[in-house]
């Protein structure tokens, strides 16, 4: 595992872009993480870092969205095991070219390996752009029933790098106004990340894809489980 020792922000990213992505928080998977869950009751070294303080230099919750407010080389999005996780811009070709390959979102739709919600979801952003959570379920139409519906699509889009968490807006009122809760806005890999990234993924096989991050994230994690990181890494 990563000896690097995390006190603020500017460890993580640090961490973080050496590392090339980890999973959000935590390690229960066994593959890596740069941070993790159990500080308060465990810290490996002394360290103000604590979750759910509010403050933006150490609390690894405010992380996720200062990443993608400050950064453009770095994503977080539900991405590992169904979970939120963060990767780096020099890996997602990798990861692109092993759960995307070279087949179009319709392509996939057309053999099954897409659901009827996750296209009516994609449709929809790539119709209106990036959009918040609370606008994709109005445009695309989905209603109170159908709420697990649309967080599994939802997931699913992520998992096969369609969509990807852009940052947060709140919901505006007639009047202009902003009110409630922040809610997180959703674009496609593709406006996220540039053609640059879709180009060089096209040009990796899958098999040498798998490879590349398998070395890597034994490298990370000597002791990590073939099974566990094959899961990773197809998602």
């Amino acid at each position: 595992m990563s000896s690097k020792q995390i006190k603020n922000y500017g460890d993580f990213i640090s961490a973080l872009l050496d590392a090339g992505f980890s999973m959000g928080g935590g390690n229960s998977e066994g593959i890596f993480s740069v941070i993790s869950w159990n500080w308060e009751e465990e810290p490996p070294y002394e360290t103000p870092v604590r979750w759910h303080t509010g403050d933006p230099e150490t609390d690894p919750w405010e992380w996720r969205m200062r990443v993608l407010d400050e950064r453009k080389d770095i994503a977080y999005a539900k991405l590992f095991f169904k979970k939120s996780g963060y990767i780096v811009k020099e890996w997602v070709p990798y990861f692109l070219a092993v759960r995307r390959g070279n087949m179009t979102f319709d392509e996939k739709y057309s053999d099954g390996a897409i659901s009827n919600h996750a296209k009516r979801i994609y449709g929809t952003i790539l119709e209106n752009g990036m959009l918040p959570l609370h606008a994709i379920k109005q445009l695309a139409g989905f209603g109170k029933e159908e709420k697990s519906q649309f967080e599994r699509a939802l997931v699913e889009l992520q998992m096969k790098m369609y969509l990807t968490m852009y940052g947060r807006q709140q919901k505006i009122s007639k009047k202009g106004e902003e009110y409630g809760w922040s809610s997180t806005v959703f674009c496609t890999t593709e406006s996220f990340w540039g053609e640059d990234v879709f180009e060089k993924a096209s040009k990796i096989g899958k098999d040498e894809a798998i490879q590349k991050i398998t070395n890597h994230i034994f490298t990370l994690n000597p002791n990590g489980e073939p099974k566990n990181i094959l899961k990773f890494i197809k998602g």
